[in-house]
């Protein structure tokens, strides 16, 4: 005689695989561990070169290796291609440190926003967007593009979807991204 499992044990082994799954992402071809933290993380991905890059360049490696929480909206290799030729080179120049600073900043902004609490606030703001302060000040506009997909508004009217989503750290989550964000 087979014997019914319980709704409740059912239930709770679907939210632990549900979490190891979580746990268990693969960016750039590498697992993304959530007992790392996001710079540790980052120079594991294949597709983050530019991005490490970038922020050794800037600088910014012992800030994203602090305690956060943080949210980084990380542009792939990709994106970085799609800017004007010239551009990386240019700003990974000691002498546009402060540009590069900004740009990258702008990419990361307080607290833990995965897809959840991104979509929530969607919601609950009534207008269909969720307005973002950057770390480096500036807003970052997050709207629904379909049920199950967010996108991203710069400064400059620029849209940037969000390919892989909640990939969590130990000092925050990355979203990564198919468009450099730039600000006003």
């Amino acid at each position: 005689m087979k014997r019914a499992i319980p709704a409740v044990i059912f239930s709770a082994t679907l939210m632990a695989c549900a979490a190891m799954a979580a746990d268990n992402v693969n960016v750039g071809g590498q697992p993304m561990l959530p007992t790392k933290d996001i710079v540790d993380n980052a120079v594991n991905s294949a597709d983050h070169t530019t991005l490490v890059a970038a922020v050794k360049a800037a600088g910014l490696v012992q800030t994203l290796k602090g305690a956060g929480p943080f949210t980084v909206f990380a542009p792939t290799n990709a994106a970085f291609n799609k800017l004007p030729a010239g551009t990386v080179d240019t700003l990974v120049k000691p002498e546009n440190k402060a540009t590069l600073t900004s740009v990258l900043t702008y990419h990361v902004v307080p607290g833990r926003y995965d897809f959840d609490t991104m979509a929530k606030g969607i919601q609950s703001s009534g207008k269909g967007v969720l307005e973002l302060k950057t770390v480096n000040g500036a807003p970052l506009w997050v709207m629904a593009n379909g049920k199950h997909n967010l996108t991203l508004k710069d400064g400059k009217g620029n849209v940037a979807n969000i390919s892989t989503y909640d990939v969590y750290q130990s000092n925050g989550v990355i979203n990564v991204i198919d468009t450099v964000l730039m600000p006003k």
